[in-house]
């Protein structure tokens, strides 16, 4: 599997610059593959993506996992979510990856100084839990 630096210097070159669209759907496109098992790139039109929406993230997407609309293994279904069903056409298996919204809360941070300033961290809203819903 090439790593996360090396899979963002090729959807950006596909899409002309790196944007955050792009970033995510690199992490799904990588999160969907494991989930089923598969080790991405798939060259052999075992995986099959169905994103919801189009534009930068499917080109994140289309770096992580090989697939693409050409290769009949990618389609662009535009509902404006930030989600795609990974299929494995072998087994039947599927899973649907959305991102999962994060809100931001302050943590103080003491520093031994004057300043009692806090930052800001992003934090789950929620218990942790897998973001991952399968369907068979």
């Amino acid at each position: 599997m090439k790593d996360l630096q090396t899979l963002f210097e090729i959807s950006s070159r596909d899409h002309n610059h790196l944007c955050p669209r792009q970033i995510l759907g690199v992490r799904l496109g990588l999160a969907g593959a494991a989930a089923l098992v598969l080790e991405p790139p798939i060259k052999d039109k075992r995986l099959l993506v169905v994103t919801e929406t189009d534009g930068c993230f499917v080109d994140g997407v289309t770096a992580a996992t090989g697939c693409t609309v050409g290769h009949r293994t990618l389609r662009v279904e535009d509902y404006g979510k930030a989600a795609a069903t990974f299929v494995d056409t072998h087994t039947g298996r599927a899973v649907r990856v959305a991102a999962s919204i994060l809100s931001f809360s302050p943590i103080a941070r003491s520093s031994g100084g004057s300043s009692n300033w806090g930052y800001w961290s992003a934090r789950p809203t929620r218990p942790a839990r897998p973001s991952i819903s399968s369907s068979f």
